[in-house]
């Protein structure tokens, strides 16, 4: 007998707390309403698929087969004739040196510049830091080629046209990495760098043995970002390079287009392929690190 009314006390407080646990769990949404997010989901999914399937797709065509109609989703005749004739058509195995020369070089020092400005907001007190780091966040509001006629006379005096140095130097100022650096170096606990203060640890010993180990979520993340950019800048390469030898990746596929009397677009498809593969690896390789390092900066 006390089981069976152990039994029903029990049921009778399950019944009674079913109204707290699905107000807990808030309103049931409506299935129109799920309906219609998944169907925006699905679209936005779409607008930035399909044009990145398309191109690999063609890259895989023959020429006829990029015209027909209606679309061949899928190559019926798959070919490497494309990348071949791209390759041979023009220098990519110079421009993929130049692109990472200039990938590796520049990202590389725009990490070192923003980790050491960033150390320097978050635990250095000098005068007018608040004005300095107001101007330099402020340029963050101005377009990019705001600066390119000064940056490119600068390189132009100093003879650095068609030079890695010209290429690289004027862009490893990076307010915005410094800025991502900046918020999660703001999260550390001051009282770890004064402890090692106390131990006698300059500024630079605490910078690389505290503050950069526990940021390199940020920084691997910073670092990532930049990379990217770096990859497929266009514009800045564009102005201070003319000679074939020095042009990026960017700019050979707009070399492959140019050439006389040049209209394959399944070589140019190809060529596209090998601008964005290398990227495209690089973000399925790095996205846990991307994610969880923006997520890190925003949790104190």
């Amino acid at each position: 007998m006390s089981t069976h009314a152990t039994t029903n006390s029990s049921e009778i407080r399950d019944t009674a707390d079913a109204p707290l646990r699905r107000r807990a769990r808030g309103p049931r949404r409506p299935a129109w309403r799920t309906a219609l997010f998944m169907v925006g989901i699905i679209g936005i999914i779409a607008m930035f698929f399909v044009p990145l399937y398309w191109l690999f797709s063609s890259a895989f065509k023959p020429q006829d087969a990029i015209y027909t109609w209606p679309l061949q989703w899928i190559p019926t005749e798959p070919t490497l004739a494309n990348f071949a004739e791209a390759w041979s058509t023009a220098p990519f195995d110079r421009f993929y040196l130049n692109s990472i020369i200039t990938t590796v070089v520049g990202t590389g020092l725009e990490i070192l510049l923003a980790i050491l400005c960033a150390y320097a907001f978050a635990f250095v007190e000098f005068r007018f830091k608040r004005i300095v780091f107001v101007l330099i966040i402020a340029s963050m509001m101005l377009p990019g080629h705001v600066t390119l006629i000064v940056n490119y006379i600068t390189v132009a005096n100093l003879g650095w046209l068609n030079t890695y140095q010209g290429l690289i130097l004027p862009g490893i100022a990076s307010a915005f990495a410094m800025f991502l650096l900046l918020q999660h170096m703001r999260t550390i606990d001051v009282d770890i760098m004064k402890a090692a203060e106390i131990d006698g640890a300059g500024h630079l010993r605490r910078m690389m043995t505290i503050a950069v180990p526990l940021s390199s979520p940020m920084i691997l993340t910073a670092g990532l970002i930049v990379m990217a950019g770096k990859w497929n800048e266009y514009v800045w390469p564009l102005i201070v390079t003319s000679t074939t030898d020095m042009r990026t990746l960017p700019i050979g596929l707009l070399f492959l287009r140019s050439q006389e009397g040049y209209s394959n677009w399944g070589a140019i498809m190809a060529g596209t392929v090998f601008v964005s593969l290398p990227m495209l690896v690089l973000f399925f390789l790095g996205q846990k690190r991307i994610i969880g390092g923006l997520a890190a900066g925003a949790l104190k």
